[in-house]
C-alpha cells in the first residue's frame, strides 16, 4: 500500500468533464445532464466504476454507449481502469435532467 491518498474529488471532476463530452445521439445534450450516471466510484487502485442507465432499455446506442464511456474515462492519465454497469434501477425519467438540460430541450 503506497502512503499517497487519492483525491478522489479532483479525480471525480476530471472524470464527469470527460462523461460530459459523451452525447445522447437522440438528444442534444451529454449523458451527464442528462442525468444518465447515477454514481461513479474511484477505489485505491484507480479503478473506477460507474454506474449509469440509458433513456430506455432499447435504446440504439445500448451497445456503444457504456464502450464510449469507458474507453473515455480509461484515457484519463489518473484512471487505471473503468467498467460501466448499466441499471435501470430506477427506471430513467425526465426528472434526472438537469435544470440546463430542460432549458436546452426547451422544458423549462
Amino acid at each position: 500500500m503506497s502512503d499517497t491518498t487519492i483525491d478522489t474529488t479532483a479525480l471525480g471532476e476530471k472524470i464527469v468533464a470527460v462523461i460530459k463530452t459523451i452525447y445522447d445521439p437522440e438528444i442534444p445534450v451529454d449523458i451527464y445532464e442528462l442525468g444518465l450516471i447515477y454514481d461513479v466510484f474511484v477505489n485505491e487502485d484507480y479503478d473506477v466504476k460507474i454506474l449509469m442507465t440509458l433513456t430506455t432499455p432499447n435504446c440504439p446506442v445500448a451497445e456503444t454507449l457504456p464502450l464510449e464511456v469507458e474507453e473515455k474515462v480509461k484515457s484519463i492519465k489518473d484512471v487505471n481502469d473503468a467498467e460501466v454497469e448499466i441499471t435501470f434501477d430506477p427506471p430513467w425519467t425526465q426528472e434526472l435532467m438537469s435544470e440546463e438540460a430542460k432549458l436546452e430541450l426547451g422544458m423549462l
